[in-house]
C-alpha cells in the first residue's frame, strides 16, 4: 500500500499528487477558452461559439489540453482537462447541428437561440470547472 505522500484524498477518492506547474497550466487554459468565449460575447451572442471554437486562443488550448493529457493522469488535474475538452467537442457539435439546420432553411429561425443557448452553456461549464479547480478539487 502507498505511504500518504503519495496520494492526495479529495472527496473520498484517491489521486497521484498534482505537481504545481501542471495546476498553474490549467488555470491557463481555462483562461484561453474563457478568452474565446469572451471575445465572442463583445462582437455578437451568435459568434460567441464561433470565437471559442475557431478563436486562437481555444485553439492553442485544446491543443495543448491534448499534448498534456498523459501528464495528468491519474491526478485530479485529469478531470478539468477531460471538462474543458468535452466542452469544445460539444459546443463543436452544437455549431454544427445548427449549420445543419441552416442548410436545410430550419435554422435561420433558431439558430441564434441555439447558438446562444450553447454559448450560456459553454460560459458555465468554464466557470464551474474554474472554480473547482481553484478549490482543488476534480470537477464532476
Amino acid at each position: 500500500m502507498p505511504d500518504d505522500k503519495t496520494i492526495d484524498v479529495i472527496d473520498g477518492n484517491a489521486f497521484t499528487p498534482a505537481q504545481p506547474g501542471h495546476i498553474q497550466l490549467t488555470h491557463v487554459l481555462y483562461l484561453l477558452h474563457a478568452i474565446g468565449l469572451v471575445i465572442g460575447a463583445w462582437s455578437q451572442a451568435a459568434t460567441m461559439i464561433g470565437a471559442f471554437l475557431f478563436g486562437w486562443t481555444s485553439i492553442i488550448a485544446i491543443i495543448i489540453n491534448y499534448v498534456k493529457r498523459d501528464a495528468v493522469k491519474g491526478t485530479f488535474l485529469q478531470s478539468h482537462l477531460a471538462w474543458q475538452a468535452d466542452t469544445f467537442w460539444l459546443c463543436a457539435i452544437a455549431m454544427l447541428i445548427g449549420m445543419v439546420l441552416y442548410l436545410l432553411l430550419v435554422g435561420f429561425l433558431i439558430n441564434w437561440l441555439l447558438f446562444g443557448l450553447v454559448g450560456l452553456w459553454a460560459v458555465y461549464r468554464i466557470i464551474k470547472g474554474w472554480l473547482a479547480l481553484q478549490e482543488g478539487k476534480p470537477v464532476a
